[in-house]
C-alpha cells in the first residue's frame, strides 16, 4: 500500500476496475498523505472525517464499477460550489456557507464516479497568485515550504505535488491553473473557452475570461479529468460541442515538424527574474529532441495596451460580481484590499471602456490568426519570477522594475487568457536554489487535443523529471 499514493490517476481506475486495488485501499492510501502532509502545507480545506470518507469508500466496493473517476478521492478547489459541503471562496463573508447544489464541473466530478473528500486551499474570491486567507491562512509550497504555492489553485497544486490527491480542479483567469503548477513542478491545464462550461453562473454572456481546468502529475491524468469535465450544456449558450470523449484513452505524443515560436520576454516588455528565461529554453530542448521545430519569434503587438485591456475586463466581470459584498458595510470589512482595488476599479469603468478592451481583445486573437498561420505553437515562460516567501503578499518589483499592481507581475500568462485559446504550463525545471519554474505553451483555438498531444511529447522526453 506504501506505493498506492504514486501511481497515476489512470492506473489507479484501471486497479479499481480490475479488482486489483479496493477503494477503500485506495482512498486510505490518499488520506494517510494528508495525515502526514497537510499539517505542514496548508493544501486540503474542509477535510471531511476519515470514518466518513472510508465508509462511502466501502460502499463504492459493493457498487459497480462504473466512471472514468470511479474511486479516486478528490479535494474540490474552494471556489467552487459543493454540495453539503462548506464552501468558502477564501473569505470570511463566506466562513460557514454550504451551498444546496455543486457547480457543474463538480457534478460531472461526481457522476463519474470520484469521492470528495474535502476542498482546496485559494486566496480570497481568487484574487493574486498567493493563496492565503483569513479562514484557514496560507498554503506553503510542496517544494519548499518557506515559499508561496502560487495560486489562485495553490492547494490543489500542493496537494497533487506533495500526492495527497491523484487529481485536481483548478480554475483560471490570470493564471491560476499555470503558475501554481510552475511553482510546484506539475501540470496545469487551461482549456479553450468554452470547453469546460461554468453553471450555474449570473452571466453566461460577458464575463469571457475565466475558465475551469484540470491538473495533473502527468499529462495522461490531465486528460482523463478534462475528459470528464469538458461538454457542451444548453444552460451555458457558449459553451463548446462535444462530450469531452476525445481526451479519454491515449494520448498519442505528436511533436515532429510542429513549429513553435519561443516568445520568451515579449521583446523585453516582460521583466524576468534571472534564471527564468534559462530554464524554460532549456526545457524547450525536450520539445526539439520530441522533432519539433523551436524559433525565436515575437507576435508585432503593443503588450502594455493588451495588459491594460486585460485589466478592464477582469474590472468588469471579477470586480463587478462582488458590488453587493461591497454595498454591504458589514461585508466590504472583510473583503481584503485588492478586493476592494478590483471593486473599486471597476465602478469607474464605463460602457465605452468595456467596447474599447473588448476591440484590444479582438485585434490580439486577430495578431495570432496571422501568427497560427505560421507556427502550430507559442511558448513563453509561465511567471515572470520564481515562487517568493510565503509572507509576502505579491512582489513589488521584478529586476528594480516596479509593479503598478497586485497582479502585474504575472502579466506573462495574461496573452493567453486574452487569446481563449488552450494553453498547458509544463513542468521546466529548477533554479540553483530549487525553486521550480513553468513553461506554458499556447495552442490554436479549440486545438486542445493538439496541446496535450505535444505536452505528451515534451514528457515522454522531459530530462528534469
Amino acid at each position: 500500500m506504501q506505493d498506492i499514493h504514486k501511481k497515476s490517476a489512470v492506473e489507479l481506475v484501471a486497479a479499481i476496475k480490475a479488482k486489483a486495488l479496493s477503494v477503500r485501499q485506495v482512498v486510505t492510501a490518499f488520506l494517510d498523505q494528508i495525515d502526514q502532509f497537510n499539517p505542514g502545507h496548508n493544501a486540503i480545506v474542509s477535510l471531511r472525517p476519515r470514518d466518513e470518507i472510508l465508509k462511502e469508500a466501502d460502499s463504492f466496493d459493493q457498487s459497480p464499477k462504473s466512471g472514468a473517476l470511479f474511486g479516486l478521492p478528490i479535494a474540490i478547489k474552494d471556489l467552487a460550489q459543493t454540495k453539503g459541503l462548506r464552501t468558502t471562496f477564501g473569505s470570511p463573508i463566506y466562513a460557514n456557507f454550504v451551498p444546496e447544489e455543486d457547480d457543474l464541473h463538480v457534478q460531472r466530478i461526481r457522476e463519474a464516479g470520484a469521492i470528495i473528500i474535502g476542498k482546496t486551499n485559494v486566496p480570497e474570491f481568487g484574487f493574486g497568485s498567493q493563496t492565503y486567507n483569513p479562514i484557514f491562512g496560507p498554503t506553503r509550497n510542496a517544494i519548499d515550504r518557506t515559499l508561496t504555492a502560487g495560486g489562485s489553485s495553490g492547494g490543489a497544486a500542493v496537494a497533487l505535488a506533495l500526492n495527497m490527491v491523484p487529481i485536481a480542479d483548478g480554475s483560471d483567469m490570470g493564471g491560476s491553473l499555470r503558475n501554481p503548477a510552475a511553482f510546484n513542478n506539475i501540470y496545469g491545464f487551461r482549456p479553450s473557452q468554452g470547453r469546460v462550461p461554468a453553471y450555474p453562473s449570473s452571466d453566461q454572456f460577458m464575463t469571457q475570461m475565466a475558465t475551469e481546468g484540470p491538473m495533473g502529475r502527468s499529462v495522461a491524468d490531465v486528460a482523463l479529468l478534462l475528459s470528464v469535465q469538458a461538454g457542451y450544456d444548453e444552460r451555458v449558450p457558449l459553451s463548446l460541442a462535444g462530450d469531452g470523449q476525445e481526451f479519454s484513452g491515449e494520448i498519442v505524443p505528436d511533436a515532429k515538424g510542429k513549429r513553435i515560436a519561443w516568445a520568451g520576454d515579449l521583446n523585453g516588455a516582460l521583466p524576468m527574474e534571472g534564471g527564468v528565461l534559462n530554464i524554460c529554453q532549456n526545457a524547450l530542448l525536450n520539445l526539439e529532441t520530441a522533432g519539433a521545430i523551436v524559433e525565436p519569434f515575437v507576435p508585432d503587438f503593443d503588450y502594455e495596451r493588451l495588459w491594460q485591456a486585460f485589466k478592464v475586463l477582469r474590472q468588469f466581470s471579477a470586480g463587478g460580481g462582488l458590488l453587493a459584498n461591497y454595498n454591504n458595510p458589514a461585508e466590504r470589512t472583510l473583503l481584503k484590499p485588492e478586493a476592494i482595488w478590483e471593486i473599486e476599479h471597476s465602478l469607474k469603468l464605463t460602457a465605452h471602456d468595456v467596447y474599447a478592451a473588448s476591440v484590444v481583445r479582438t485585434e490580439w486573437v486577430q495578431c495570432l490568426q496571422k501568427t497560427f498561420s505560421t507556427y502550430d505553437f507559442i511558448a513563453m515562460p509561465t511567471a515572470q519570477t520564481f515562487a517568493f516567501p510565503v509572507e509576502q503578499h505579491w512582489p513589488k518589483s521584478i529586476n528594480g522594475v516596479a509593479m503598478d499592481s497586485y497582479h502585474r507581475w504575472m502579466q506573462v500568462v495574461t496573452p493567453g487568457t486574452m487569446a481563449g485559446c488552450p494553453i498547458i504550463s509544463l513542468p521546466a525545471g529548477f533554479d540553483s536554489n530549487g525553486r521550480a519554474m513553468g513553461l506554458q505553451v499556447m495552442g490554436k483555438p479549440r486545438h486542445d487535443l493538439a496541446v496535450l498531444r505535444l505536452a505528451r511529447a515534451y514528457e515522454i522526453n522531459w530530462t528534469h523529471k
